[in-house]
């Protein structure tokens, strides 16, 4: 079984992460550009990358699949959930005063103005509650970050792709073809993504929200497939009619920052609603 490797935190703030993203997907950038703005990545970000391309091994994956997805952190309320990833404290961001819950509620509420339905409201709320990952003790690097498949052949399109040069399944035939050790065509839900916060909350949700809203979920920050195109040799039926939503989905990811200061005591009782409506009171994490 993989360890974790006690390392630095490459990352003052985790929204360094988000914000690299957000910067090079803001518009329809040509793989000229997207190297050229790679290339000026700050270097926490470039060390970052470096640390999850070479650590995300699928001994790796499978091991934290066992370590969280029989999830044995406790039984809490979605607000209790809030309220533990609000004590996550990156360094302190100088450019924000948001609260962990004033940012998942930004990205709610600009899903909420627009009428989408409810359940991708709560998506909405919950995409990031996973990232209490680094608060039982995994580095950066295995929180938050692209995903994407392992076990196969890296893609192209994933950012500093060069970094896989030292990944140790480089050295593992079966998992350097363009299937690797998975059928072509198997889908998504088949395949061992890397490990994070997105696979981590669509595992605690899977038994209580609609599909699409899963997909939203765990694929959410597959860039990838759902901005390049890749990996379609591995999806299936379910995962073509899944990708517009999940596409939907990530303008709010992206682009929900900057709004107003959401209210949290003016919006709760619409929340507890919300959440009554789909989950238990209790939920295992």
């Amino acid at each position: 079984m993989s360890a974790t490797v006690s390392q630095p935190k490459p990352l003052a703030v985790l929204d360094q992460w988000e914000d690299f993203i957000e910067g090079r997907y803001r518009e329809g950038k040509s793989q000229e550009e997207f190297r050229v703005y790679d290339a000026q990545a700050l270097p926490g970000v470039a060390e970052f990358y470096r640390l999850n391309h070479e650590g995300q091994t699928v001994e790796y994956v499978l091991a934290k699949e066992r370590e969280y997805f029989g999830l044995n952190k406790g039984l809490k309320t979605i607000w209790e959930a809030a309220d533990f990833l609000n004590t996550l404290v990156d360094d302190s961001d100088p450019d924000t005063d948001l609260t962990q819950i004033e940012h998942l509620l930004q990205t709610s509420e600009a899903i909420r103005r627009d009428n989408q339905p409810r359940w991708m409201v709560l998506a909405g709320f919950l995409h990031d509650l996973g990232k209490c990952l680094c608060l039982y003790g995994d580095p950066q690097w295995s929180v938050v970050g692209d995903t994407f498949p392992v076990g196969c052949a890296w893609s192209k399109d994933i950012v500093f792709h060069e970094y896989f040069a030292n990944n140790p399944d480089r050295n593992v035939p079966a998992s350097q073809t363009e299937c690797g050790i998975y059928e072509p065509g198997c889908g998504l839900e088949n395949v061992h993504m890397s490990f994070g916060h997105d696979g981590y909350i669509a595992e605690v949700m899977k038994p209580y929200i609609p599909i699409e809203a899963l997909y939203m979920l765990r694929f959410h920050s597959f860039y990838p497939w759902h901005r390049h195109g890749a990996y379609t040799h591995l999806t299936n039926a379910q995962d073509r009619e899944m990708l517009k939503w999940v596409l939907e989905f990530n303008r709010y990811d992206l682009y929900s920052k900057g709004h107003a200061k959401p209210n949290v005591k003016e919006l709760k009782p619409y929340y507890d609603d919300l959440f009554a409506e789909f989950l238990p009171e209790k939920i295992a994490w």
